[in-house]
């Protein structure tokens, strides 16, 4: 699988992180900041998100399905970003625990086909 096809979606998010920073904004450290909340949450995501793509390429195990699920993702983060932003907090945090359930997705996949590659 070509790096541009598991690439894109992560340049789409730190496009996206750093539109909600400017917009907001907030402050891109967690470091010596207010207490944590769903935004610095998010940020968490997103950096799990970085660690297993960067993961994935380094292990050549960027596949189709780690594509889609990351562009799901980013999808999600989106629409969250979008709510966020916009004040409406109780489909913030839906959109927010979907983000965190497709991630989850991604890690358990990509646990899976690391430690038993012979089920593939």
């Amino acid at each position: 699988m070509l790096y541009q096809n598991i690439l894109l979606p992560v340049f789409v998010l730190v496009a996206l992180s750093f539109a909600v920073v400017f917009w907001t904004g907030r402050k891109l450290s967690l470091s010596g900041g207010p207490p944590e909340t769903e935004g610095s949450f998010n940020y968490h995501l997103h950096t799990l998100f970085y660690v297993l793509v960067a993961y994935a390429i380094t292990l050549r195990h960027a596949d189709l399905i780690l594509v889609l699920l990351s562009w799901v993702f980013v999808v999600v983060q989106i629409f969250h970003a979008g709510l966020f932003v916009g004040a409406t907090a109780s489909r913030g945090s839906s959109f927010f625990v979907a983000g965190a359930l497709v991630l989850l997705a991604m890690w358990v996949y990509f646990a899976v086909h690391i430690l038993f590659p012979f089920w593939w």
